[in-house]
């Protein structure tokens, strides 16, 4: 993968795309530097996914998909029929998503995409004609996931502003890890509210941790929030519950890689220590999340499945690109993801409304929410 131009654009896009190109800005050299990587291939889109290039549940599928779309659109030769295509673009799907398997939105496009390709191939015998609906398919799941991030910033902002007391105050929250336009094709799902609230004029202060090891929130989070001028407090991991003490956090807002029927909520490591910290200290804690990010297939979150990452990450500086800190010798524990439970979680907030408990349940009904607001899109389609 070459070094591509930088951004002339002053709103950091992790995916800059147009049909036949993909450039990744390669979020392993922010803030310091700002490099973009061309992506040729299916191979090229693993590597920048398994190596962190690019990273964030939403943004994983987009690139992902489009990785193979590029792949794709650069075959001049191939020999098969429609349903051969349909084997080839399968296999490669499949291979994608074995690079990060706890984010359940690679696997949800790829389903997605697949039922895209089985519906050409039954109407058309020409390989080219499945090609095209792939790379058609991809291209709207880059535009939809920046409509579907706004949606859930305005219900986010909306929640949290009729959570306030008086007109005339404001709101301090917290969140972790990063999950704004650098971890989606824009704008931002946690983050995304942050944006939201601060544009209606009710943000006090946005508080992110630098999210250790690999460090996103210091080196993402931040640079995006000092980029647009909203107010912003860095600070260490373990410095969270004495924050909260000190009653400067209204809310707590994370995003999610997978949420199970039940709620549970996987998310970068350190979430479940947030959840409990705002438990202890009664605020509000909320995932915001699309729709993709559910896994009705597992019941709770046990069936989650945690990628470990490096031991470098821990054992180096700067996630493990920099010098050894650590002593050699010396065992490392580094999973990427813990789960929340489902009690811990305040509400989840989506693309089409916040999913609340019923009165007295620790877990979510996710099931008949997914099932009300695919009823409620079908009837905006017939009506």
């Amino acid at each position: 993968m070459a070094n591509g131009a930088q951004s002339e654009d002053k709103t950091l896009q992790s995916i800059c795309y147009k049909r036949g190109s993909l450039q990744l800005l390669d979020q392993r050299k922010l803030p310091l530097e700002t490099i973009y990587l061309d992506i040729k291939n299916a191979q090229d889109g693993w590597d920048a996914i398994k190596e962190m290039v690019v990273r964030g549940a939403p943004a994983i599928a987009i690139a992902a998909a489009l990785s193979l779309a590029v792949e794709v659109s650069k075959l001049e030769t191939f020999n098969g029929t429609a349903q051969d295509a349909v084997s080839f673009i399968s296999q490669k799907l499949e291979y994608l998503v074995s690079s990060r398997p706890t984010a359940v939105n690679l696997s949800d496009a790829t389903t997605k995409l697949n039922e895209v390709i089985k519906k050409a191939a039954s109407t058309a015998s020409e390989a080219k004609t499945v090609f095209e609906a792939y790379i058609e398919a991809a291209e709207i799941m880059l535009k939809d996931d920046v409509t579907c991030n706004k949606a859930i910033g305005s219900y986010g902002a909306s929640l949290l502003q009729n959570q306030l007391p008086d007109s005339s105050r404001k709101i301090s929250i917290l969140t972790h890890c990063n999950t704004g336009s650098l971890a989606t094709a824009g704008y931002g799902t946690a983050l995304g509210v942050i944006r939201a609230v601060h544009t209606s004029g009710v943000l006090e202060r946005a508080y992110c941790t630098e999210t250790r090891p690999f460090n996103q929130g210091s080196r993402l989070t931040a640079f995006e929030l000092v980029s647009e001028n909203i107010p912003a407090t860095l600070i260490a991991d373990s410095a969270a519950a004495a924050l909260m003490k000190a009653g400067r956090v209204n809310a707590v807002i994370v995003g999610a890689d997978r949420v199970a029927a039940n709620g549970d909520t996987a998310n970068k490591i350190g979430t479940y220590s947030l959840a409990v910290c705002a438990m202890h200290h009664n605020i509000p804690f909320y995932v915001a999340a699309p729709l993709t990010s559910v896994d009705l297939s597992l019941p709770s979150g046990e069936q989650i499945v945690i990628e470990e990452r490096s031991a470098k990450e821990l054992l180096n500086t700067r996630g493990g690109l920099g010098e050894q800190i650590a002593a050699s010798g010396i065992s490392v524990w580094n999973p990427a993801f813990d789960v929340t439970p489902a009690s811990l979680i305040s509400g989840i907030i989506t693309e089409k409304g916040v999913i609340k408990k019923d009165d007295g349940s620790d877990a979510f009904d996710i099931a008949g929410f997914v099932h009300k607001a695919s009823g409620d899109a079908r009837d905006t389609i017939l009506h």
